[in-house]
C-alpha cells in the first residue's frame, strides 16, 4: 500500500491533562514515521463527534467499555480501535490524613459524625466524563443527599485547585477521581471502597483511528501505536511532568519516550 505523509494527521484528545499526556506520545510516534501532525482537543462528547464527522483522524483515547462506550457505539464500524495504552478506572478518594477506620467506603460518608466533619459539596470535572455521570448517580444511590451532599461538575482547572486547596488546609473532603491522574501521585489520595459497583469497570484506554485515516497512516506507525503500553503509572509520570515540572505535553512525551522507549539502533 502506498501511503503519503504530506497531509497532516489530526490527533484529537479530550481536554484534560492526562489525555494531553497520552496524545503527546501518540503524536511523537506518528512524527517519527514521517507524518505531519496537528492537534485538537475538545470535551468528551464533542471529540467523539469530531471523529465521527471526519474532523479528527486519531482519537486519544476512548475508555472502553464503561466511560466512553456509548459515545463510540453509533459508528463503531467506521473506526479501528487499537489495543489499550493503559487501564483507567474511576474512584472516589479522600486525603491520606482522613482515617481509614472512619471513612473506608462510600457509605461511611453519610454516617453521623462523619457528614458533619466532611465538606459535603463534591466537585467534579465536566458532566460528559464517566466519573461525573457515575458520581451524580452515587449521591442518591448511597443516600448521601439526605446527609447534605451534592455533586457539581466543573472544569479541570477548578477541580485541581479545589484538591490542592483542600490538602493545604487539611480539609476532610471526598473527590471523584480516576487513575491515571497526577494528583494521585502528588497527594497519595486514598481510594474508598464502592460496593455497589457504580463507578464502572476497569476500562481499556484505546486509541481510535478512522478507517479513512488508516489509508493515510504508515502501517509501521499503526503497528507501533498498537504495541505501545504506557500503563497508568506511565501516563501519571507524563502528567506530573506537565503539571508539576512545567513541561509542555510534547516535551514530557519526549522525556518519557527517551527513558522508557528509547529508539532501537538498526
Amino acid at each position: 500500500m502506498s501511503v503519503t505523509t504530506s497531509d497532516p494527521i489530526i490527533v484529537g484528545n479530550i481536554s484534560l491533562s492526562f489525555h494531553r499526556a497520552a496524545a503527546g506520545v501518540t503524536r511523537r510516534v506518528l512524527e517519527s514515521h514521517g507524518h505531519q501532525v496537528k492537534s485538537v482537543e475538545a470535551k468528551h462528547e464533542e471529540l467523539f463527534d469530531l471523529l465521527r464527522n471526519g474532523d479528527v483522524d486519531v482519537l486519544v483515547s476512548a475508555w472502553l467499555p464503561s466511560s466512553h462506550g456509548k459515545y463510540l457505539s453509533a459508528y463503531r464500524d467506521q473506526v479501528r480501535v487499537l489495543r489499550p495504552h493503559y487501564q483507567p478506572y474511576c474512584v472516589w478518594a479522600v486525603p491520606p490524613y482522613v482515617p481509614v477506620d472512619e471513612v473506608g467506603e462510600v457509605s461511611d460518608l453519610g454516617r453521623p459524625g462523619i457528614a458533619e466533619r466532611m465538606t459535603t459539596a463534591i466537585d467534579g470535572i465536566n458532566p460528559g466524563a464517566g466519573i461525573s455521570r457515575f458520581s451524580a448517580t452515587m449521591v442518591g444511590a448511597y443516600d448521601l443527599d439526605r446527609a447534605g451532599y451534592t455533586f457539581t461538575p466543573g472544569d479541570e482547572e477548578g477541580f485541581i485547585a479545589r484538591v490542592n486547596r483542600g490538602i493545604a488546609t487539611r480539609e476532610w473532603f471526598v473527590i471523584p477521581l480516576w487513575r491515571p491522574q497526577y494528583l494521585n501521585r502528588r497527594h497519595r489520595l486514598r481510594q474508598l471502597e464502592e460496593p455497589k459497583g457504580l463507578l464502572g469497570t476497569v476500562d481499556e484506554a484505546c486509541p481510535v483511528i478512522s478507517l479513512e485515516a488508516l489509508e493515510r497512516i504508515r502501517p509501521e506507525a499503526i503497528s507501533q501505536l498498537d504495541a505501545l503500553r504506557m500503563g497508568n503509572n506511565g501516563v501519571e509520570e507524563i502528567d506530573a511532568l506537565i503539571n508539576v515540572s512545567g513541561l509542555s505535553p510534547l516535551q514530557a512525551a519526549d522525556r518519557y519516550l527517551a527513558y522508557h522507549h528509547p529508539p532501537v539502533s538498526p
